[in-house]
């Protein structure tokens, strides 16, 4: 009988790294549930969701649920020294507004329309 040495490598085995993904912190997510909370309050937004992808955190609001986003709010670090971390799209992906602040950036939508006489 004879013996065979079986050489295994050790990498193989290994378990692969997990791949690191952006997220909301809890003052981000107290800052857009708080401006969230106030227009599903006035009837305008009715479902929210929220993505973590590998180079960005995005917050979509929703008229109704079947829809596609109407306000999509992303949040990309690696823009943070550049334009600001923070950036407002409408639903046809137009940026609205960018920067460092998130209630700045919130600021646009509650903007009220004025009236102007010619």
């Amino acid at each position: 009988m004879t013996m065979q040495n079986n050489i295994v490598s050790l990498q193989s085995s290994q378990k692969p790294k997990p791949v690191e993904m952006v997220s909301f912190n809890r003052h981000d997510i107290d800052t857009l549930m708080q401006f969230y909370s106030k227009r599903v309050g006035t009837g305008e937004w009715r479902d929210y969701a929220m993505d973590m992808l590998k180079d960005r955190a995005i917050f979509s609001v929703f008229k109704r649920a079947s829809e596609v986003p109407i306000y999509t709010v992303h949040k990309t670090p690696k823009l943070a020294n550049k334009q600001g971390e923070w950036s407002l799209l409408n639903a046809n992906g137009l940026v609205l507004k960018r920067g460092r602040d998130l209630r700045q950036v919130l600021k646009v939508l509650d903007k009220k329309p004025k009236l102007v006489s010619l």
